[in-house]
């Protein structure tokens, strides 16, 4: 081996320990994982309201409309109308997987209290106030589908992957 070569191996570890280090310490968030974003998406969908005609919601993650042209434009850098959103369930899925992805970040690194302060801003806009009544039933009930998603994650790894996609 090389004097060179083993000197860009070097520089390499030497880099990505740096990276690292400075992760770690200016990021106090969860590291989140395509297998937890999965989950969560999936748990948001099964936790929602059941599709009715006329609810003023949209997808199967029940949107309210005046979002989606926000959401849609950040994620996929065209703003869409809540109909075209509603019209195409794979942009829906990757917008919803973008905002998800974006808010589990912000969140504190134990996984479960993040998956409940983004379930509980899914619902309300801010992670507090989701103690009691419908709000907490609702986030009860994304965690615990989002357990359940998770099992099936670890249980069959390849099958997961390959029924839920960012």
């Amino acid at each position: 081996m090389s004097w060179q070569h083993i000197r860009k191996i070097q520089h390499l570890l030497l880099s990505g320990m740096a990276v690292s280090f400075g992760l770690l310490v200016v990021s106090p968030a969860m590291a989140v994982n395509e297998n937890q974003v999965n989950a969560l998406i999936e748990a948001l969908r099964l936790a929602a309201p059941p599709n009715s005609d006329n609810d003023g919601m949209y997808s199967q993650w029940q949107i309210l409309p005046g979002i989606i042209p926000n959401w849609t434009s950040q994620c996929t850098g065209t703003s869409l109308t809540p109909e075209q959103f509603e019209a195409n369930p794979t942009v829906a899925r990757s917008v919803v997987s973008c905002i998800v992805q974006r808010e589990l970040v912000k969140q504190p690194q134990e996984e479960m209290t993040a998956v409940r302060n983004t379930a509980c801003w899914w619902m309300t806009g801010t992670i507090d106030g989701c103690t009691s009544g419908a709000t907490a039933e609702y986030v009860q009930r994304v965690m615990e589908f989002y357990q359940q998603q998770e099992k099936e994650s670890q249980d069959n790894p390849y099958q997961y992957h390959n029924r839920h996609w960012l």
